[in-house]
């Protein structure tokens, strides 16, 4: 393997940075410097000789997460480009218009990300393809379960220069641990021959929890064993590898995998999500709601239900039309997501103008106190329809979860105290804390909230 001297560059993000065009086709060019800024969202540096790639690469003004490179380039006849991209540290993906067995091993030895050949008619989809896929990879977490040796050593170079993230473990079981307590690490390559168990055990007993809409597995194989072949993919492989190990065959049987994982992420969001707005729909909203609840009551993390509704939302719609509202919920529902973290509170809409809202780490004080702020940031929003400025209001429901019953119960209590507060004249937050205070003060107005100098409003 020829050794390439790495140039050691300051320690900077590249994931943000414009892709590296090295092409001396104007027409290759153009058609991928407009595929990538269109399909991928990615603007384009582009280079069209050696000297030209030096002088860019000398100058270090810019962060390149991924470089495209054409072997035959003016003042490169035996891939100078090439080492040179690569000293700098950049993951290639070739561009090449001439391939033979020499010109394979010589791309194949510096570990690029992926190869194409110009004679192709799909060339362009494929170098955008790869170059999508590698950009995606960076978020990927792969286990390997080998035992140590060349074969797990060369498997893991192999996996790396695809820009996934690897961990490595030598037995059965410190790869069970890794599964359990890293629930982001996406696809599992197992070798059968494990200190502790065999590749076929270890795949029965990661697929008794694990399905393989989330976690998916390929057999490392040390032979062409049809039965064993059968055998892994019986016990819940989705695909196998064979030995020795060929960079193309793992490169595409990895890619296709985190393709078909990726296929059904994407699935499983669309039927979670509200097509209008994004937010969580009504049923994702009771599926999960539940669970949320059941796991703030056993660790004793505080929890409320919160309902929303738009107020006189009919008559807007049959002022402005309907496409009005839909933009008026876009834009509520794009700022309750701003005001709130959906990564620990559930934001739903459950139909029509009426939001749900599953507040974690938020008691009833807490709850009413942010969804007063948030009433108020609602009331701000303007949309201009026909050169005319519109804004809404919204009424607020809000209850507490402080005991295990019915789901239906808990969205019940929030839908009274919604009810109250359209009764007491809309624009305003009702729930059992605010009532309390108000009984206790006797007070006939609601309560004012607390200031607080972010988006999340807490108690003093």
């Amino acid at each position: 393997m020829p050794y390439v001297q790495q140039i050691v560059a300051p320690k900077r993000d590249r994931n943000d940075g414009p892709v590296l065009l090295v092409e001396d086709s104007r027409t290759f060019a153009s058609i991928l410097s407009y595929r990538f800024r269109e399909e991928i969202g990615r603007s384009v540096a582009h280079c069209a000789s050696l000297s030209q790639l030096e002088e860019t690469l000398k100058r270090g003004d810019q962060n390149f997460p991924i470089a495209v490179v054409d072997l035959n380039l003016p003042g490169s006849p035996h891939g100078e480009v090439l080492d040179l991209v690569i000293r700098y540290g950049i993951p290639v993906v070739v561009f090449t218009g001439s391939f033979d067995l020499a010109s394979r091993e010589r791309i194949l030895d510096r570990h690029v990300v992926d190869y194409v050949i110009k004679d192709n008619e799909r060339a362009c989809d494929m170098i955008v393809e790869s170059v999508r896929r590698a950009l995606a990879n960076r978020d990927v977490r792969v286990l390997l379960v080998h035992e140590p040796g060349e074969a797990r050593e060369q498997l893991a170079v192999m996996l790396r220069a695809q820009l996934l993230t690897v961990v490595e473990v030598a037995t059965g079981e410190q790869g069970r641990t890794l599964i359990e307590t890293n629930p982001d690490i996406e696809l599992v390559l197992i070798g059968q021959h494990l200190p502790d168990m065999d590749g076929l055990q270890f795949c029965r007993r990661i697929r008794r929890k694990h399905g393989d809409d989330r976690l998916r597995v390929i057999g490392i194989l040390p032979t062409a064993d049809r039965f064993l072949s059968v055998g892994f993919i019986k016990a819940g492989a989705n695909d196998v590898i064979y030995q020795p190990l060929l960079a193309e065959e793992v490169q595409c049987r990895v890619a296709h995998t985190i393709d078909t994982l990726s296929q059904i992420k994407q699935l499983r969001i669309a039927a979670a999500s509200d097509y209008l707005t994004g937010l969580c729909n009504r049923r994702y909203f009771y599926m999960m709601g539940p669970e949320l609840i059941e796991k703030c009551l056993q660790t004793g993390v505080a929890c409320s239900m919160a309902l929303i509704d738009i107020d006189h939302f009919r008559r807007v719609n049959d002022t402005y039309g309907n496409d009005f509202g839909d933009t008026i919920l876009a834009g509520l529902a794009a700022r309750m997501s701003q005001l709130l973290d959906t990564d620990k509170n559930l934001v739903s809409r459950l139909g029509g103008e009426e939001f749900a809202l599953l507040l974690h780490g938020m008691d009833g004080a807490r709850a009413s106190i942010f969804c007063e702020m948030l009433r108020q940031e609602l009331s701000k929003l303007h949309f201009v329809a026909g050169g005319q400025e519109v804004s809404v209001t919204v009424s607020i429901g809000v209850a507490e979860v402080e005991a295990r019953e019915t789901f239906d119960n808990y969205l019940n209590a929030a839908d009274q105290f919604l009810f109250m507060a359209k009764q007491s004249g809309r624009d305003r937050v009702f729930s059992d804390h605010w009532m309390r205070a108000i009984g206790e003060a006797g007070q006939t107005h609601r309560p004012q909230p607390f200031e607080s100098g972010g988006d999340v409003l807490y108690l003093s």
